[in-house]
């Protein structure tokens, strides 16, 4: 994956934002200005990316048994959100399918109101 197809994946998604909160190198996603998705630009340069994603805590354990290439997460709570190092043993495909689960999660944890927001976009 590229920082690109990463950027348009996330970026597509109904109601979605992109921030530079913290520096001018770590790019974030937001849902309703809920955040489900950082990755700092400077690992894509190193040829190591990685990306931060929430993640349901028992799935979140379970990941990380299965994949050598997922990990808690790197400054977040370690309990619901994974680090994933991209191009090694995470395809593609399961990356993609857990930016969706970010999304996903952050969208049932929304308000009612912002769900209702959202749906109207």
């Amino acid at each position: 994956m590229h920082i690109e197809q990463f950027r348009n994946y996330c970026i597509t998604k109904k109601g979605v934002t992109e921030h530079f909160p913290f520096d001018d190198v770590t790019l974030v996603f937001k849902v309703m200005n809920k955040m489900f998705a950082l990755s700092g630009l400077n690992s894509w340069e190193q040829n190591e990316a990685k990306v931060n994603l929430k993640c349901d805590p028992e799935k979140a354990l379970e990941l990380r048994s299965e994949y050598d290439s997922i990990n808690p997460g790197w400054h977040m709570n370690k309990k619901h959100w994974n680090t994933l190092i991209l191009n090694n043993d995470v395809s593609d495909k399961i990356a993609f399918e857990l930016i969706d689960h970010s999304y996903e999660l952050i969208v049932k944890g929304l308000t009612k109101k912002l769900r209702e927001e959202l749906k109207s976009m």
